[in-house]
């Protein structure tokens, strides 16, 4: 197979970074809740399980504002670029608003929930405004893109270590005037690319997706390993601090919480190279199988030397999060030409139900059992996922 060019020629060189700057900066907005948790909770007296609660809210809102995009073709009827500016101030504005309303558990999940409707116009529509630039080369861009929400989503624990005595109302500010500045830089520097496609009219989905993803070999394949990857990675990003917080404290925690985040980024980017050479099945694979891997074996490795402690958190980070591009790819390749966009919104909006489930969960399994017993079990869904993968990994080329 002829390796996928990686630019095509014609278009500005600003307009990759421009674009994956603002994914960037939009979905910090993601995680900044959890980044400053231990101190809100300790100054609004939230119950220990308020960490999954609101990051299962984010999901929550993310799945049913990008379901409410889809029907109504929002990003087709208007410019997806202009959406995503309006989505960006809107999450932005929400940010501040946790800083600026009383901090009580309910105010938060609504806020939360909102920002993840925010989220669902910046993240998907991020990604329909460079495939407005990329007819061919759009698996590198979603690579590099990918990685940049992978960075996003560390970001706010790079401020929190950076800023160790900032009050944690400085750090949401802060990742508020990011958010916003993004969604500006998208506005002006990147204009509508030479292959968007409009549409006036709502767009319903195609009860046919469903059951093509079942009975279509190649794109059940790759939508169950997708789903297996999503039972691990927010429940891993949910339980970092806390694995992290068994060894350090303070800016050192965080700094190693950043690390582990972001280290999925350059791999997402990585992987996109190495897919044009190997196959998007067989470095999705690996790296789903790699981060099955580490969490299997994490009861060993939770107090071992540092030495051997650093290199399997970062891997387990770097693969946790690498595979993501490839499955999104494989999903778009496999799906009928014709319910690409019904199947990538349903696969999307069931592997983010099956985050919520998993965030959920294994918070209360980490409230209730030590994380020694609890890591292991987030292993299931990327060996199930694997598993799932065999009828791509065996096909050739």
């Amino acid at each position: 197979m002829p390796s996928e060019p990686v630019m095509q020629t014609g278009i500005p060189r600003r307009i990759l970074p421009a674009v994956a700057v603002s994914q960037f900066a939009g979905t910090s907005l993601w995680f900044a809740i959890n980044a400053v948790m231990p101190e809100l909770q300790r100054s609004a007296a939230l119950p220990e399980a308020a960490t999954g609660w609101l990051t299962a809210a984010v999901q929550l809102g993310f799945i049913a504002g990008t379901l409410v995009f889809a029907l109504l073709a929002v990003a087709d009827r208007f410019s997806p670029r202009l959406v995503f500016l309006v989505c960006s101030l809107a999450g932005a504005a929400l940010a501040a608003m946790t800083v600026l309303l009383p901090p009580t558990l309910p105010t938060l999940i609504v806020l939360r929930v909102a920002t993840g409707v925010c989220l669902a116009g910046i993240y998907p529509v991020g990604m329909k405004i460079a495939a407005g630039w990329y007819a061919q080369g759009l698996g590198w861009a979603l690579g590099v893109l990918v990685g940049a929400l992978v960075l996003g989503t560390a970001m706010p624990f790079g401020l929190r270590a950076w800023g160790a005595n900032w009050d944690w109302r400085t750090v949401m500010m802060v990742v508020a005037c990011v958010a916003a500045a993004g969604g500006v830089l998208m506005a002006l520097a990147v204009p509508d690319g030479p292959h968007l496609v409009r549409r006036t009219h709502a767009s319903a989905l195609s009860p046919r997706a469903l059951a093509v993803i079942w009975t279509d070999r190649p794109l059940r394949a790759s939508v169950l390993g997708y789903f297996g990857h999503m039972w691990e990675l927010y429940a891993f990003f949910v339980l970092l601090p806390a694995i992290v917080g068994l060894r350090w404290q303070g800016s050192a925690a965080w700094w190693w919480v950043f690390a582990a985040i972001a280290v999925g980024g350059i791999s997402c980017v990585g992987g996109g190279l190495l897919a044009r050479r190997f196959g998007g099945a067989r470095v999705g694979g690996a790296q789903v199988a790699c981060s099955a891997a580490c969490g299997l074996i994490a009861p060993w490795l939770l107090d071992a030397p540092l030495w051997l402690w650093a290199p399997w958190l970062l891997v387990w980070g770097a693969t946790v999060s690498g595979d993501s591009p490839q499955f999104s790819a494989l999903t778009a390749t496999n799906a009928p030409r014709a319910l690409v966009g019904s199947v990538l919104t349903l696969v999307n909006s069931i592997g983010f139900a099956i985050s919520v489930a998993t965030i959920t969960l294994f918070s209360a399994l980490a409230t209730a059992w030590p994380l020694a017993q609890v890591l292991p079990w987030l292993a299931v869904g990327p060996v199930l996922g694997v598993w799932c993968l065999r009828p791509l990994l065996r096909a050739p080329g």
